[in-house]
């Protein structure tokens, strides 16, 4: 959602769990160092960490402070905003509901919000899952900033979006939507008989034992839970206000790393939806064209550093969240941070995965063709606005710059075969007609957005 007084604050530790095997092996204090570092420099004022390897608790920690004013260390259960962790949630509340027959992933929206204008688009549920409906964001919209601190119905949201044209048409792209998850949400109260957050609790947090997750309040005491850092010119400041009427399904629950861990072993050891479920959830959505992106339904499926993995990231005001399960080596991370800024949990993770896991493998190969062919500038369509990367050749490497200026250095890109380069978790992958390239094809993981050749 919208992300927007540095003092040094010493690293507090709460340990909860720690095998011994791991901390021999200098594992633990790789990670402790890891955390740490951002918390000591007054990036970030907390965090808590879980490493779990198989049934092996490798860290399980609260890190730095829940609340500067008062110097309260993070405690060893604290419960943080999740952001969009939470539309793996809503994704799985989606997919019960078609397990006891009340709705199908290819029902239309207008089946179950017949007012809702979808200007001649066939809008399904799969594609509201997945990121690839076409729905204008309201997160991205001007008008949602002084919206979000107001107390509404919510139907009064729907009516600022749903009147917005069409981003493109369902299934040709993929641009990251709240609105989507929004929709959904409305979609489960109406199928269920029941608001969102006594569906997701009953049928979700209850039933594999999530006991300190909850759907969030801007108002509501809850016991150990971390206070909020938003970051202004360098300096943690208190969160900005923001009514959870609206992140709703696409972002308002609530957590802690033991409650995610759990859940992540419930979801992806079948303890919550059925084999088929399961396989809808975790496999790649589909373009119209045919297009795999890397995307199920509420979760991602890019791979990190080369390891498989299934995961989702979140921000909200004052937090950011990173859920990871790599199925390949039996390992869950978790990384919630009460300060929303300079520093991301998936940055983090990534580090913190190759400390348990070691390097990587690196699949890319050398490029030996001519590097000026793909160079040029390349728009399109992106979240919010438009989208025009550059590509550049910088000696004998080939350079993305998404940075409007002409100096930008850029990110490197790797080469993976196909015309296809990557840094990261983006892939590039260039098109050609009549042997000259015309299009490039930009996969973040989180979208997919085809730009045309300008120059």
């Amino acid at each position: 959602m919208t992300r927007f007084r540095v003092m040094w604050a010493a690293a507090v530790l709460v340990t909860i769990a720690c095998v011994n095997v791991y901390g021999q092996s200098g594992v633990t204090a790789r990670i402790d160092a890891i955390v740490e570092a951002p918390i000591k420099s007054g990036k970030v004022a907390g965090a808590s960490v879980a490493v779990v390897k198989g049934n092996d608790t490798i860290v399980q920690k609260g890190y730095g402070f829940a609340d500067l004013e008062l110097d309260v260390p993070t405690p060893p259960r604290a419960t943080y905003e999740i952001g969009s962790i939470t539309k793996q949630f809503t994704a799985a509340s989606i997919l019960l509901l078609v397990e006891q027959g009340k709705l199908s992933l290819e029902d239309e929206l207008s089946k179950f919000l017949p007012d809702y204008p979808t200007q001649g688009n066939r809008v399904t549920i799969r594609r509201l899952l997945n990121h690839t409906s076409g729905i204008k964001g309201y997160t991205e919209l001007p008008e949602f900033r002084e919206f979000s601190v107001l107390k509404k119905p919510k139907e009064e949201l729907v009516k600022i979006f749903s009147g917005k044209p069409f981003d493109f048409q369902p299934g040709e792209e993929m641009i990251y939507n709240n609105s989507a998850f929004f929709l959904l949400g409305l979609i489960i109260e109406k199928v269920s008989g029941k608001p969102y957050g006594d569906f997701v609790k009953e049928y979700l947090f209850d039933r594999v034992g999530m006991k300190d997750s909850y759907y969030c309040s801007e108002k509501a005491i809850h016991k150990n839970h971390a206070h909020g850092y938003d970051t202004e010119r360098n300096t943690l400041v208190l969160k900005a206000y923001l009514d959870h009427s609206w992140p709703y399904a696409a972002g308002s629950l609530c957590s802690n790393t033991s409650d995610l861990v759990t859940w992540n072993k419930a979801l992806h050891g079948g303890k919550v939806l059925k084999p088929e479920s399961y396989r809808e959830m975790t496999s790649p959505g589909v373009l119209s064209d045919g297009t795999k992106i890397r995307y199920g339904m509420g979760i991602g499926l890019s791979s990190i550093d080369g390891r498989k993995a299934i995961s989702h990231g979140g921000g909200i005001n004052g937090f950011l969240s990173e859920s990871e399960y790599f199925p390949d080596d039996d390992l869950i991370i978790v990384v919630l941070l009460n300060t929303a800024g300079p520093v991301g949990p998936r940055d983090l993770s990534r580090d913190i995965a190759e400390a348990v896991l070691g390097k990587a493998p690196d699949s890319s190969r050398a490029f030996t063709g001519d590097l000026a062919a793909f160079a040029g500038t390349y728009a399109g369509r992106g979240r919010g606005r438009p989208t025009t990367v550059r590509i550049k050749v910088e000696g004998s490497e080939l350079r993305l710059v998404n940075n409007p200026a002409p100096t930008a250095p850029g990110d490197p890109l790797k080469y993976y075969g196909n015309d296809t380069f990557g840094f990261r978790d983006t892939l590039v992958s260039f098109e050609k007609e009549n042997g000259k390239i015309t299009k490039l094809r930009l996969d973040t993981g989180g979208g997919y957005n085809i730009l045309t050749r300008q120059n």
